[in-house]
């Protein structure tokens, strides 16, 4: 549950500023004025704490809501921009295009792509392959992840699989999320980024129907709130 306590606006008014910024892509400006046209006096700063503070707790909740996923895996990494500089973004979906999790990082090397492994595996569970493109430090950080079970008795090993052909499906999901930051002029900071970017996940996700979709958008992403 997400807690709004010393909150100063409604729930609903934070949670539907937070949504319709990271689903549709719209600058801090312009969403003050769509607050404005529906009656809620908000300043374009206080937009943005809102979006940095409740993104990653509802993309934390949406990591344990959403529906189970294939065992074969695509990884890829994108460019985000952030203070005028590229950044990485480390992100895997299932063989179906559904979402496994993201990782915004500052460097492009084994180690971050360890960190992101670890984390995708603690979130998912084990995968029987992972198909990345030509990436070294990728390769190498499955294997580094498969030397953590070598050496902790784990009879499990991870295949890895080559193929930028198999690998499309991740590099058109990119397009979505590159498609909703193209208009956000770019982030302050890398701590702002990857909230914002948590949150444009989480909105990807609903709209793939991960998380159900008896209901709408909106409603399933208050949903988490709890």
């Amino acid at each position: 549950m997400i807690d709004f306590k010393g909150a100063h606006y409604p729930k609903s008014v934070i949670l539907y500023a937070v949504y319709f910024y990271v689903r549709y892509g719209v600058s801090y400006r312009d969403l003050e004025e769509i607050m404005a046209e529906r009656g809620v006096s908000v300043d374009h700063a206080t937009l943005n704490r809102w979006v940095v503070k409740y993104s990653p707790l509802a993309a934390r909740a949406a990591q344990k809501r959403k529906a189970n996923t294939a065992e074969s895996w695509r990884m890829d990494e994108t460019y985000i921009k952030v203070r005028g500089e590229w950044v990485y973004l480390y992100r895997a979906v299932d063989r179906n295009g559904q979402t496994l999790d993201f990782m915004l990082s500052e460097k492009r090397d084994t180690k971050a792509a360890k960190r992101f492994f670890a984390n995708a595996l603690s979130n998912n569970g084990l995968p029987k392959r992972i198909t990345i493109d030509k990436s070294r430090s990728n390769a190498a950080g499955i294997k580094e992840v498969n030397k953590i079970f070598k050496r902790l008795q784990i009879p499990v090993k991870i295949g890895t699989v080559r193929s930028k052909y198999l690998n499309n499906i991740i590099e058109q999901d990119h397009r979505f999320i590159k498609r909703l930051t193209r208009p956000m002029l770019g982030f302050k900071s890398f701590a702002s980024a990857a909230a914002t970017l948590a949150g444009i996940e989480t909105a990807n996700m609903i709209r793939k129907g991960q998380l159900g979709s008896s209901t709408s958008g909106f409603r399933q992403f208050a949903g988490l709130a709890g």
